[in-house]
């Protein structure tokens, strides 16, 4: 029987992982982009890019394969993104690639709905572990460089390796595996000279505290590991916040659409199955899922997404829309114009992510000295070595130490980091308030902007109304315009209910939103309308048709209409 358990496992776990890799390859299709040539522009997800060599190493290797047109790394976000020249080539030819450096990807699918990463569990464990460490090595380095010797500085010695061993065995694990991983493929990157500095300086120190021969330096390692978690960690907090710029931006879009079909009946169908020609049925309250034109129906739209302005617009047969924008009064029928892949939405995606994936010049030298950096160290190490043998006359001790000194001076992810993770962060921070970046190269320049021109209000004010006319008494109008005004999800109308101090009026029926129009019930056998102003002329008395340009007009049937105008406050900024 066992003989046979052996090949069955093989088997069957060479199926599993034949059909995990077809998974994954359907998922990059589906996310793929298709350019203009014919060629395919696919971004896989490779947690294991940690610094500027990594990137170099990933360019490098990729761009040879014949099959790919261009390649790009991403450290910030960890992503790599690269073009193949026709459909007809799979995108696990990259995904094989990556694999024999050691890289592991996944789709960003995959990278979205997994927020909780245990890298980070194992960067805050590490980093309490080294925290505390460093504390107790601190206070017990305190006699030792307070004048301590003997038998009393060798005891302090070994206390201090007792809690400096185990710790950089546990604290040092995000490096020393980032490092193996990186030789055993041949490669470097900046986690060695890390890892190589941290390790020959506690071994240093433990030779140090057997033979009472001098200082020990437990304290310089556990320190150095402990800053350097703490920056590992803080970018890993500063990558999560760039990608959930992106993915908050993501979360505008339907996850798919009614569909009506010939005969009349609707059928949901997911974004991708979505085609130019149907037509997408989309009710009051929910996200436009494509970009289209509507044959049936009227609404007002929320086009902050599009315009910046906070104010509704209504729109009506034959207007365009585009994906992620707000159907907020009634029913739509549109025809789609694009696939989903080609929407507004899917193109203000892109312009984030050009952002992330943007080189400008500082970014760009950033890199080229990234690149270098892990062998000239190694270099500049291996140099003073042999220098100091030679200028000691062969003092092994006194040319190690200052060998480890080299390494343990330099902070090579500073370098690395922090170009690419200050144009991700602005990218975000700019998104948050409503501005799309393009392209890395125009934060640069932005340094020498001296005038700036305005052209959408929602830019420069709060994008939330407020009233600055009311003349609806006090009492039950008052009342019933609020009960009116709680009914809709107009920002006109909220803004009005927010504003009335009045408890709503209960006993209003038949309360229903008109499209276009606005919101009216009834209240002792009398109709009331709160909407626009041509609209609720044709209940009031005298009739006073008219427009009006932003706010609200009420009126209760045979009664005078009342105004509520809305204007936007700057912001305090």
């Amino acid at each position: 029987m066992t003989c046979c358990v052996g090949p069955i496992a093989g088997d069957i776990a060479h199926k599993t992982a034949a059909g995990q890799d077809q998974i994954l390859a359907e998922e990059l299709k589906h996310g793929a982009k298709h350019l203009g040539d014919g060629s395919l522009l696919y971004t896989l997800s490779v947690p294991g890019i940690h610094c500027g060599q990594c990137i170099s190493t990933i360019e490098s290797k990729l761009s040879k394969l014949a099959s790919v047109k261009s390649v790009r790394a991403n450290l910030s976000l960890r992503r790599v993104t690269f073009g193949l020249s026709s459909e007809a080539q799979s995108p696990l030819l990259v995904v094989n690639a990556l694999e024999e450096l050691g890289y592991a990807s996944q789709s960003l699918d995959d990278e979205w709905a997994n927020p909780i990463d245990t890298e980070f569990r194992l960067l805050v464990r590490s980093l309490a572990v080294a925290g505390f460490a460093t504390a107790n090595i601190m206070l017990l380095s305190v006699s030792v460089w307070s004048g301590a010797s003997g038998a009393t500085a060798q005891l302090f010695h070994f206390l201090s390796a007792l809690i400096a061993i185990p710790t950089v065995a546990y604290a040092g694990r995000p490096f020393f595996r980032s490092a193996m991983s990186a030789l055993s493929h041949r490669r470097m990157n900046m986690d060695v000279p890390i890892s190589l500095g941290v390790i020959l300086a506690t071994c240093m120190s433990l030779y140090e505290s057997f033979s009472s021969t001098g200082h020990a330096y437990f304290d310089a390692a556990v320190s150095l590991l402990f800053f350097l978690l703490i920056g590992r960690t803080l970018d890993y907090l500063m990558r999560t916040k760039a990608r959930d710029a992106v993915s908050r931006l993501s979360r505008l879009a339907a996850k798919g659409g009614l569909v009506v079909n010939a005969s009349g009946e609707t059928n949901y169908l997911p974004l991708n199955g979505i085609k130019p020609g149907m037509i997408v049925r989309v009710a009051a309250g929910e996200r436009i899922p494509v970009d289209g034109t509507i044959v049936d129906g009227i609404s007002d739209v929320d086009r902050s997404l599009v315009t910046g302005e906070s104010e509704p617009v209504r729109l009506t047969k034959s207007a365009s829309i585009e994906a992620g924008t707000l159907n907020l009064t009634g029913a739509l029928d549109l025809r789609v114009d694009r696939d989903a892949s080609q929407s507004f939405l899917s193109e203000v995606l892109e312009m984030m992510q050009a952002a992330e994936q943007g080189r400008g010049t500082y970014l760009r030298l950033a890199d080229r000295m990234a690149k270098m950096y892990s062998p000239l160290v190694h270099l500049l190490a291996f140099t003073t070595l042999v220098g100091w043998l030679i200028y000691t006359g062969g003092n092994w001790h006194v040319s190690i130490t200052t060998a480890i000194s080299v390494l343990i001076i330099t902070c090579p992810c500073a370098l690395g980091l922090a170009v690419p993770v200050a144009h991700v962060l602005a990218a975000s921070r700019l998104f948050t308030v409503g501005v799309l970046m393009k392209d890395g190269s125009a934060l640069e320049r932005l340094g020498e902007i001296n005038h700036v021109a305005f052209d959408k209000t929602g830019t420069l004010t709060t994008n939330m109304p407020r009233l600055s006319l009311n003349t609806i008494p006090r009492g039950p109008f008052s009342a019933m315009a609020k009960a009116l005004a709680l009914r809709s999800i107009h920002p006109a109308a909220r803004a009005l209910a927010k504003a009335l101090d009045e408890k709503p009026i209960t006993t209003i029926t038949a309360i229903h939103e008109v499209p276009g129009h606005g919101v009216e019930g009834r209240f002792e056998g009398r109709l009331a309308r709160l909407g626009r102003m041509e609209w609720v002329s044709e209940i009031s008395h005298p009739a006073q048709p008219g427009t009006i340009v932003s706010g609200l007009a009420f009126a209760v049937e045979g009664s005078p209409i009342f105004r509520v105008e809305l204007d936007e406050t700057l912001r305090p900024s």
